[in-house]
């Protein structure tokens, strides 16, 4: 079982993330007073593990994600698994490609990050999160058979 290493919401776009103690996820939003959380989109929540910024010497927070994870293999996750985090319940929607700016953080990172950026998710139930809290990952609860799926 893993846990939430960091919890981060944006506060402005193109800003530093906020590193917070604890958050409420919203259903199908994402979290309160993050910029980023929209009503049905895959992208809600960038979950990301603490290992693969360990790797590339990355403070967390930096690549843009919500949660840091340890003890979660987030590469392994598949489209349509379950998060239960906290007091909040979040789906697996896409894998999270980096983007140019990850070469803004570091030249070459958009690509050394190539699958290994974390996955999205969306809130399914809504919940408090803190930091600290308990991580279980249960399986695919949806038939796309993998992460580039439709939804």
């Amino acid at each position: 079982m893993g846990r939430v290493a960091n919890l981060f919401i944006a506060v402005e776009r193109r800003k530093p993330m906020k590193p917070v103690e604890q958050v409420v996820a919203l259903t199908d939003r994402g979290f309160e007073g993050c910029v980023h959380g929209r009503q049905g989109s895959k992208r809600q929540v960038l979950v990301v593990e603490r290992e693969t910024l360990a790797e590339f010497d990355l403070a967390p927070g930096v690549v843009r994600e919500n949660i840091t994870t340890a003890g979660v293999n987030v590469t392994e996750l598949k489209a349509g698994q379950r998060l239960a985090v906290g007091g909040a319940l979040l789906e697996v929607t896409i894998p999270c490609e980096p983007c140019h700016r990850m070469d803004e953080i570091h030249m070459g990172l958009q690509e050394a990050l190539k699958n290994r950026r974390g996955v999205l998710c969306r809130v399914i139930e809504g919940g408090r999160i803190f930091k600290g809290d308990a991580i279980e990952v249960s399986e695919t609860t949806t038939a796309i058979s993998n992460m580039g799926g439709a939804r």
